[in-house]
């Protein structure tokens, strides 16, 4: 076995290594046009949402720290689910897709498709 795969390295030693491959990782926004940096940043804000739902969710659930659950009101939950709603439809705006064609599309493959080929319950 090589020597280098018996050695152990730190979180400090692999930061240190990323830092110094930093550039060629990197990838060159600059070259982004307006437009796209405006769908990179919608994706990013829908990501945030979906965050923040599934917290709500894990307070819901009573799955959160005390000091959490304390402050947790559950309708921010379905402000939560209108955030991700209306992010996706800010995105999709973005990127041209018609999400009420998409998501008519996706209703009949999920009732048709899906359905038939759910999982058969094993305990009968």
């Amino acid at each position: 076995m090589d020597n280098n795969q018996n050695q152990k390295i730190s979180l400090k030693d692999i930061q240190k290594k990323l830092k110094s491959y930093e550039m060629d990782l990197r990838i060159p926004f600059y070259s982004l046009t307006k437009k796209e940096k405006d769908i990179l940043t919608r994706t990013v804000k829908l990501s945030e949402e979906v965050g923040e739902l599934s917290n709500d969710i894990l307070s819901v659930l009573s799955l959160q720290r005390e000091s959490k659950l304390k402050k947790f009101d559950r309708k921010n939950l379905y402000e939560e689910f209108a955030d991700i709603i209306l992010s996706t439809i800010i995105l999709a705006n973005a990127l041209k897709v018609d999400i009420s064609r998409a998501t008519k599309d996706k209703l009949k493959k999920v009732l048709t498709d899906y359905v038939k080929d759910k999982p058969k319950n094993p305990r009968g």
